[in-house]
């Protein structure tokens, strides 16, 4: 693990190596505080309306010029339902309510990155991209999605809300770990 905190978050001390629960951990050298690691999650909207799926065009790397699902990353006090309504609002202008969870990635890195996708339900709304994160946004047929430039994560991830409804929770087990290739945040 390369920490890039040498100071404790909590009270100003040395961080240094402690054993915890068995394990060597970065923690404080003065208080209670550990370190357990640098986290990130992910969330994604597939809203569906009319055997139609609400994609956005990226406007900026990583990514940029592929089509994906709207999505983003929560906020430390927010719930993971809500981040996807809010979201899906701010890259599109609709308002969508969740379903389900279809799909969840994994990817264990420097910064644990998990990624959870959800099924949606139209609300209302017509689809305005955010001009920032996406320059183009709309509803898209199955039909239609195949001759589009469609980050393959997304693909995945479509398929899986519209194929398996009754499946319950798939697993990306597909992604490869590079980050030109994880464009569904």
């Amino acid at each position: 693990m390369n920490l890039s905190v040498n100071f404790c978050m909590k009270c100003g001390s040395k961080i240094c190596i402690r054993e915890i629960d068995g394990v060597e951990r970065y923690a404080c050298s003065s208080c209670e505080f550990v370190f357990w690691g640098d986290y990130s999650i992910g969330v994604g909207g597939l809203v569906i309306k009319d055997h139609k799926v609400l994609l956005v065009k990226r406007a900026h790397n990583p990514g940029k010029g592929y089509w994906t699902n709207p999505g983003g990353y929560i906020e430390q006090l927010e719930s993971i339902e809500e981040t996807v309504v809010r979201e899906v609002k701010e890259e599109t202008g609709i308002t969508a309510k969740v379903n389900r969870i279809v799909a969840l990635r994994d990817l264990p890195r420097q910064v644990h990155n998990v990624y959870i996708a959800f099924a949606m339900d139209y609300v209302e709304g017509d689809p305005i991209p955010d001009g920032i994160e996406s320059d183009e946004a709309g509803f898209y047929s199955l039909d239609e999605i195949e001759e589009m430039n469609v980050a393959p994560f997304t693909r995945w991830l479509v398929k899986i809300a519209f194929e398996d409804v009754e499946c319950g929770l798939q697993k990306d087990e597909k992604t490869i770990l590079k980050d030109s290739i994880l464009f569904s945040i």
